[in-house]
């Protein structure tokens, strides 16, 4: 398909706005741009554009709005549903926001951190270690991700159990708004009842209803001391046992509970040979256990060497290993954070962001990897993540070879979507823990959401970005592509 020519003067005006080498006209050097990381999703825009500030991406909204062009924010470009890519039609500004990366202040006192929205994670990180203290998001993405898509798509990842999401981090945002205004709230208040949770809008909206240009994050006690092991269970009804016996041994000191199928362990060591795996795939299940104190000393390691003692003796676990130093504990940790990579590895894949009651989270199990096989033989079937939550990742891994067409690849993912969600909906799930709706879940948000929810949805839109300009195409089932 030939390049779509912009609109008359539209790269010019946006060069006088951010600077014309801040700007990139079409051609093939937007792809890394307008082309998802997964490569499923590839689309084109009149320009992409990098602000340096707050300021000027609220300008650069602004002639937006005034000129009826779609605006597509756009941070890290690691998200896994397809939300920060454009629609193929071209008529749409790709704003990246990489400039934006001020560390703003921090506060020990006050155990806050003010960013700019295209922070990389790693560096807000490292910025609250600079102070004594911890911002508890972490990742797999976390070198490239960047605040403002950690914040769009409420991330959570594997320290939820313990710290929260990122709704629950933030405690103020800075927006600009569809119409160019900049919405300060960047307030690093712990209670604040005056009306509306405004700021609470933007959090998972996924840049349909305002940027996000800053916040303002939770911090706490750095931690002194900590403890890492991986237990191997047979049953994901031990796993959950140990999970529960952990908490009530170990209270808030268990940060982080994940998990590994065996299959998903295969994969991994398949695809990524510089990953060790320090133990036998004999089976079913493998726990990631974490622990930490702001205390300092050598007390956590026989902590948990003692609980573990306590889950053999029970029979829920057969074995497990106890990191013995902090880099066998980054050895086990690196095996937790390849499943993306060797997945992809691995085929075409089906993904799945899928959270339910830990009650049902063995039934779930069972139900959804024989939905899946049922829907395709051949599927690839993978688990792990956040049990201690409930967000499970469920992904069924294709070998586009075995498919005539890319169009009957995607028609039988879309029968494995609908084969999940049909497991899912009667367990009281949702679709999405924390990678998001953009293009890939619209269909099934319908499927599954609330009529009355989804209504709401489409009237703070409506009020929100009367034009439709912000992201559009993306978390609304009914959303047009610009």
């Amino acid at each position: 398909m030939p390049d779509i020519a912009p609109q008359p003067g539209v790269v010019e005006a946006l060069g006088q706005i951010v600077g014309a080498r801040y700007v990139i006209g079409p051609g093939h050097d937007q792809e890394p741009y307008t082309t998802d990381w997964r490569g499923r999703y590839h689309g084109r825009a009149e320009a992409v554009v990098k602000p340096a500030d707050a300021e000027e991406v609220a300008a650069v909204v602004r002639f937006c709005a005034e000129n009826g062009i779609a605006v597509v924010p756009q941070g890290g470009n690691t998200g896994m549903c397809g939300a920060a890519t454009p629609s193929p039609s071209g008529r749409s500004v790709v704003l990246r926001l990489d400039r934006l990366n001020r560390i703003r202040w921090t506060s020990r006192l006050g155990d806050a951190i003010a960013v700019d929205a295209g922070c990389i994670l790693a560096d807000v990180q490292r910025a609250a270690e600079a102070v004594d203290r911890l911002f508890p998001l972490s990742l797999g993405a976390e070198g490239s991700c960047q605040v403002g898509g950690n914040l769009s798509t409420n991330a959570g990842g594997t320290a939820v159990l313990r710290y929260g999401t990122m709704r629950e981090l933030c405690l103020g945002l800075e927006v600009v708004l569809p119409d160019g205004r900049l919405l300060d709230l960047m307030t690093a208040l712990r209670k604040d009842s005056t009306g509306y949770d405004v700021k609470g809008m933007f959090v998972g909206a996924e840049g349909t209803l305002g940027i996000i240009t800053g916040a303002v994050l939770k911090l706490f006690p750095r931690p002194r001391a900590s403890a890492v092991a991986m237990a191997m269970a047979e049953e994901p009804e031990q796993v959950l046992d140990l999970l529960a016996l952990a908490r009530t041994r170990l209270g808030d000191r268990l940060s982080s509970f994940e998990v590994m199928s065996r299959r998903q362990v295969e994969v991994i060591a398949q695809h990524m040979p510089d990953v060790v795996i320090p133990f036998g795939l004999e089976s079913g299940w493998y726990a990631l256990v974490e622990i930490s104190d702001t205390l300092a000393g050598d007390a956590l390691p026989p902590m948990l060497e003692a609980v573990l003692g306590e889950a053999l003796e029970a029979g829920l676990v057969g074995d497990a290993i106890v990191a013995s130093s902090e880099a066998q504990a980054a050895g086990l940790w690196r095996i937790r954070h390849s499943v993306s990579e060797s997945s992809k590895a691995h085929g075409y894949v089906v993904s799945h962001d899928s959270v339910v009651p830990l009650e049902k989270q063995a039934e779930f199990i069972r139900a959804v990897e024989a939905a899946i096989i049922a829907a395709e033989p051949s599927a690839t079937v993978v688990m792990h993540g956040h049990v201690g939550d409930g967000n499970i990742h469920v992904l069924g891994i294709l070998d586009p070879a075995r498919f005539a067409s890319a169009e009957a690849l995607r028609a039988r993912a879309a029968e494995i979507s609908l084969a999940v969600d049909g497991v899912l909906a009667p367990l009281g799930g949702a679709i999405s823990a924390e990678h998001g709706i953009g293009v890939s879940n619209r269909e099934r948000l319908r499927r599954v959401a609330n009529p009355i929810e989804l209504e709401l949805m489409r009237h703070f839109k409506a009020v929100l970005d009367p034009q439709g300009l912000m992201n559009p195409g993306k978390v609304l089932p009914d959303a047009l592509p610009a």
